[in-house]
């Protein structure tokens, strides 16, 4: 189907737009998202304005933006591969409750930090209003060309999220004693189990995502209503 499009409109929230963003950038296919979920940090067309937007993007009255994507491999201790890519973000967590996990990152080839705790969570500027926003990890602007490392419930205290650049390799291993099972999820699903001598390597992938906004977007004002910041309108700058 994707090879047969120009557009494509997802209707349902934001997790329909993440699998919708995916089959998008696999064919090189501009994205619109009508906002059926709750929150609606992706899909920013309200049901109510979807008829005249919609004819708006079609006659070419929109504003195009390119997002990164992450590409994600596990290569195996046995030299077998899982590969993937995601929108939001790669993260490695824990499966079993009450345990604790043991997470060593590289970037590009240099140790970073042993992390202690629930996992990890490497998170692109579309990412980071997701998962990463709940572990305390930063909010970053859609165009920024960067990355976040954000430990998820760090045993250390001062273990905190890291911006890297998006040209950055990012290698993640787990070790002994680690007490519970960790596993790789990309986008909210289930990607592989990392087992003591396997990598995951997480970089920036070679496809982008097009999305098509209406004429009036501004990511910062779905960051006050989403998000409930401040009350009122400010003075004009």
């Amino acid at each position: 189907m994707g090879s047969a499009c120009d557009l494509l409109v997802s209707i349902g929230g934001d997790g329909t737009m993440l699998d919708a963003a995916r089959l998008a950038a696999t064919h090189d296919l501009p994205l619109v998202g009508i906002n059926r979920g709750r929150l609606g940090f992706l899909a920013d067309i309200r049901p109510e304005d979807m008829a005249r937007q919609l004819v708006d993007i079609l006659e070419g009255r929109s504003i195009r933006e390119q997002r990164l994507m992450l590409a994600a491999q596990v290569v195996r201790a046995d030299g077998g591969r899982d590969e993937t890519v995601s929108f939001n973000d790669i993260v490695v967590q824990k499966v079993d409750a009450g345990r604790m996990l043991d997470v060593t990152v590289y970037m590009d080839g240099t140790y970073m930090n042993r992390h202690r705790g629930d996992g990890v969570i490497v998170t692109t500027p579309t990412g980071s209003t997701a998962y990463a926003l709940s572990g305390g990890g930063p909010i970053m602007a859609p165009g920024l060309n960067a990355l976040a490392i954000v430990p998820i419930c760090p045993h250390t205290l001062s273990d905190r999220p890291v911006v890297v650049p998006a040209d950055s390799k990012l290698t993640l291993t787990v070790h002994e004693p680690a007490d519970g099972h960790a596993q790789v999820m990309a986008d909210g699903q289930r990607l592989a189990d990392l087992n003591e001598g396997d990598r995951l390597i997480v970089e920036r992938a070679a496809q982008r995502v097009t999305l098509l906004h209406p004429m009036d977007y501004d990511y910062f004002r779905i960051l006050r209503s989403k998000l409930a910041w401040g009350r009122g309108e400010p003075d004009r700058a």
